[in-house]
């Protein structure tokens, strides 16, 4: 709403300016409507210096923008004040709408948050507050049910969705023995946990202290404006106000009026409007091709830094990886490929499980059931069926160890589902995450970008992270962490780069936000990201390709060298004409050009930034 009240504003202001160019009016009339233009856009920025001069800050952009204009109208120059405030609020608009549009509340991430906790009392199940429960209750979760807090299954099995909090798409089996943490998802059966941690202490707790905790650390990048206007504001405004008193007192034949004109001239050559209006427009130049391209920047501060990019780490799953685990080896022992696949998919045409389906998916065909009789599904193990009257298993070492079955222990990243029939060995088959098709030159680009170490955090097991990490070049990878452990990770890897460096991380799941939020850029993969994943990360690649990484860091520093030029060009042409003011040799048609000149060139300049490279 804020925004659209900006915008008809700047709509209303612009007409106004075009009408009081073509008005016949003169007088009052036309300066009527210029002081009308120039209130709607320029109220604002006279009322923060007026403000900040009440707070004791008192030489700022706004200050000077606000001085420089209203002297531009003591001296008949309305279009001039009127053009600085308008392309100013411009900006303004482009910047605010970049950075609120894309970045909501991370209230997304409070999904992950039990509302309430089914706790045994006194043989009778109760639904509490999950802070009101005990380390040592026993609590019942059944299906659908979000485990609330960390424990221990002291009875039942299931299948449970870790992907909120470790990031794996897969879901795990859960047994009694196993630990299970809060804030994941009893897909199916019933649960009794014994609680081991106070909410408080939980981990879906401690992720949503880790985003709050980590967000305020970032320090905001400061503006170049506003740095640059602590020293020359105060240092023209002095200036203008030592023209217009100095030479009159001691330079004999100065007249007062001629040099109050020279001082006002010189406010006018002063402000900053080329810088106002160039950078802001290269930013976000460099911004609109980063998103012509799939890359959703959601500031400018971010653009700037990621040039300076010296450590990448990535989460793996669904950001190296697809996330989408299918059947990636098929071994047959005395059979063929074809025929253990089919064998392993009427075995597991009537479990629920990932693995099943994705064998199923494999296999393509329809399935007759009339072909399977006798199904039973093994917690932890596996699935027995009965396919054309042969006992068939399928699942993993503990199923064939546990019917007796000899067969050599295969060691290869991913889930392996190893098949047998009427006791004797048939082969497995491998179910992997696909490694993404440009996962590779991801890395490489990044390399050849000048990115100092690659890395891979990851919740999966060692031997799946390392064939990735392997095949795709990666300096180092760390496996089995927790959202915890992930953060303890980074900032271990911030304290290797140097004090300008960047560390950028890339990931899509919640478990991801708080690292996203810690990094100095935080990179979301947003078509499959979740999304508190999203909303936590500074940057958003739409189209899941880990390779518009280096493509967003040539963007961001092409950018940068065009904001260094239009700074450049702009400051040196501005110090030319304010020296030749001071001088009285500059008119208000060389203070135009010293200004609205000057910023139609940077414009142009800043256009360059809207091509992809």
């Amino acid at each position: 709403m804020k925004q659209k009240r900006q915008l008809y504003k700047i709509i209303v202001a612009a007409v106004l300016f075009a009408v009081a160019f073509m008005l016949p009016a003169s007088g009052y009339w036309r300066l009527a409507v210029w002081s009308a233009a120039y209130l709607i856009v320029g109220f604002p920025i006279v009322r923060k210096a007026l403000k900040n001069i009440g707070h004791g800050q008192v030489f700022d952009e706004n200050f000077l923008m606000t001085v420089a204009t209203i002297g531009a109208f003591a001296l008949g120059e309305y279009s001039e004040g009127v053009a600085v405030m308008l392309f100013y609020q411009v900006g303004e608009l482009f910047q605010s709408y970049a950075v609120n549009k894309s970045r909501k509340s991370i209230a997304a991430l409070m999904d992950i948050r039990p509302d309430y906790a089914n706790v045994e009392r006194d043989g009778n199940v109760v639904k509490v507050s999950p802070e009101e429960v005990r380390p040592g209750d026993n609590i019942v979760v059944t299906a659908g049910e979000k485990i609330p807090l960390d424990g221990i299954i002291i009875e039942g099995y299931a299948l449970i969705d870790t992907a909120a909090i470790t990031g794996e798409s897969v879901p795990r089996e859960a047994v009694a023995g196993d630990e299970v943490i809060s804030g994941c998802i009893n897909l199916n059966g019933r649960l009794k946990v014994k609680v081991s941690r106070d909410f408080g202490q939980s981990t879906v707790a401690r992720i949503l202290d880790l985003v709050e905790n980590a967000s305020s650390k970032k320090a905001s990048v400061e503006n170049f404006i506003t740095r640059f206007a602590r020293y020359y504001t105060p240092a023209v405004v002095f200036l203008a106000l030592a023209i217009a008193v100095l030479p009159p007192l001691f330079v004999a034949g100065a007249q007062f009026n001629d040099w109050v004109y020279r001082a006002l001239t010189f406010l006018v050559i002063s402000c900053p409007c080329a810088l106002v209006i160039s950078i802001p427009l290269g930013f976000f130049g460099g911004i609109g091709a980063a998103s012509r391209n799939g890359i959703l920047v959601k500031g400018s501060n971010y653009l700037e830094a990621l040039a300076a990019t010296e450590i990448a780490v990535f989460d793996k799953t669904g950001t190296l990886t697809k996330g989408c685990f299918e059947v990636s080896m098929i071994k047959g022992v005395g059979i063929s490929e074809a025929m253990l696949l089919e064998t392993a998919a009427y075995a597991g045409s009537s479990s629920t499980h990932p693995a099943s389906q994705s064998v199923r998916r494999a296999y393509g065909k329809e399935i007759d059931l009339k072909r399977v009789t006798d199904f039973e599904e093994l917690p932890g193990r596996g699935v027995r069926a009965m396919v054309d009257d042969k006992t068939v298993l399928l699942g993993n070492k503990k199923l064939l160890d546990e019917y007796g079955v000899v067969f050599e222990v295969e060691n290869a990243a991913g889930t392996i589902l190893y098949v047998a029939e009427n006791g004797v060995y048939k082969g497995f088959v491998l179910i992997a995450d696909e490694i993404k098709a440009d996962a590779s030159s991801a890395i490489a680009a990044l390399k050849k970008a000048g990115i100092k170490e690659t890395v891979m955090l990851t919740g999966d097991n060692y031997a799946a992270a390392e064939s990735v990490a392997q095949k795709i070049g990666l300096d180092k990878f760390f496996a089995n962490l927790l959202p915890e452990q992930k953060v303890e990770k980074v900032e271990e890897l911030m304290k290797e780069k140097s004090a300008s460096g960047k560390l950028v991380f890339a990931g899509d799941g919640i478990n991801d936000a708080p690292v996203l939020a810690l990094a100095d850029i935080g990179i979301a993969m947003g078509g499959v990201g979740s999304d508190a994943a999203v909303e936590a990360a500074d940057i958003v690649i739409m189209t899941d390709e880990p390779s518009k990484i280096a493509q967003a860091i040539r963007i961001s520093k092409k950018t940068l060298n065009i904001v260094r030029q239009n700074i450049v060009f702009a400051l040196g042409i501005k110090f030319l004409v304010l020296l030749m003011g001071a001088e009285g040799l500059a008119t208000m048609w060389d203070a135009v050009f010293a200004d609205v000149g000057v910023s139609v060139i940077a414009i142009i300049n800043s256009m360059r930034a809207l091509k992809s490279v």
